[in-house]
């Protein structure tokens, strides 16, 4: 479990049973639903997030380029930080983290996933997807059939690595616009979703998709016109909306409003939530963050991946984390039938690609 120390005395995650801020009780009741726990073990879940974050951006700057990222085990009660280094785990246990020695470093793997994004820009790769997995301590590269022609053995040469595991597609991401009727606003006759409030300046707004529109594009309902957006490459927008006014809230379970508190990005392995007009409020769990997916428009990189499900219409939807803005929906596979795997575009990108400011309360 966790430790925190008052007066010299470790105490287990109860220390942190009264947050600064308390995840509302239709989040907790969503949490409870998705993840299979009772209500007080969500509550004991998210301190253990909460402190997981704040421990896991100390613990990686304190280990430098022999940080391997970390994860939080499937009940959430401990925090595993990889290192390159055997002589550091000492240190990473002092700090009530589990260590785990890995051959690749971080810094290791993302280098590898920027390799294959440069390459995707001059191969022709078709469906494909790629990630950091810091719990498998690799590059997983998922193709339709790893043994046959490129794109698979053009873009293993590209990434120069043997952190490289290719294995069968698992999934087949699309992007989740509907060309559809329906709230909750309208670029033409495409459907998509608000994502999170922003300003700029004294300029109202909200930050979507950029798949649901290009710069320019006028948007209804709430009226607006989309400032900027980027796809491929990127997933993202962001539509000024005057006259109206920002709230740091995004549309919960049963129509309830989540507050929105900051954008701290959540752990692999923390849970997340996800609101979209298709199908409601679903959470789950992060799985990996620096994703890359080659959608049929294009590739698209960055991305952090979830087993949170969602379906067309939900584009550009929000994602958060104990009320900690996350990212916008962008696409993904499955359904909230049978479960499904989602990609969100990081919000942080976002508000300083544009120079916004996160509404919060």
């Amino acid at each position: 479990m966790f430790r925190c120390a008052v007066a010299g005395v470790t105490l287990l995650a109860a220390c942190l049973a009264t947050p600064a801020h308390a995840a509302s009780d239709p989040v907790i009741e969503a949490l409870s639903r998705d993840l299979g726990l009772s209500e007080p073990a969500v509550v004991t879940r998210l301190a253990n997030e909460r402190h997981a974050a704040a421990l896991e951006a100390e613990l990686a700057t304190s280990l430098g380029d022999s940080y391997g990222g970390s994860w939080l085990t499937d009940d959430a009660s401990a925090l595993v930080v990889a290192t390159t280094d055997p002589a550091r785990t000492a240190a990473i246990s002092a700090r009530g983290a589990r260590p785990a020695v890995v051959r690749h470093s971080l810094s290791e793997l993302d280098a590898v996933v920027r390799r294959l994004d440069q390459a995707a820009r001059r191969i022709r790769t078709g469906p494909a997807l790629w990630y950091a997995d810091v719990r498998a301590n690799r590059v997983v590269l998922q193709v339709p059939s790893p043994s046959g022609p490129a794109p698979a053995p053009a873009l293993v040469r590209a990434a120069r690595s043997a952190a490289v595991v290719v294995a069968p597609a698992a999934e087949l991401p699309r992007t989740y616009a509907d060309i559809i009727g329906g709230d909750p606003f309208y670029i033409g006759s495409m459907r998509c979703t608000i994502g999170f409030s922003v300003t700029k300046g004294s300029m109202p707004g909200f930050v979507t998709a950029g798949h649901c529109g290009h710069t320019g594009d006028l948007v209804k309902s709430p009226a607006g016109t989309v400032q900027g957006s980027s796809f491929p490459g990127n997933d993202y927008a962001w539509v000024a909306t005057p006259g109206y006014t920002a709230q740091p809230y995004v549309r919960g379970p049963g129509g309830t409003l989540v507050t929105v508190r900051g954008s701290v990005q959540a752990t692999v392995g923390a849970s997340v939530c996800r609101g979209g007009p298709t199908t409601g409020w679903h959470c789950g769990t992060v799985q990996q963050h620096n994703a890359t997916i080659t959608y049929a428009q294009g590739t698209v990189y960055g991305l952090t991946r979830t087993n949170v499900c969602a379906e067309p219409g939900d584009s550009g939807g929000p994602f958060i984390s104990g009320g900690q803005a996350q990212g916008v929906t962008s696409g993904g596979s499955g359904n909230c039938s049978t479960g499904g795997t989602t990609y969100f575009q990081p919000v942080n990108e976002i508000l300083s690609a544009y120079g916004l400011t996160l509404r919060t309360a």
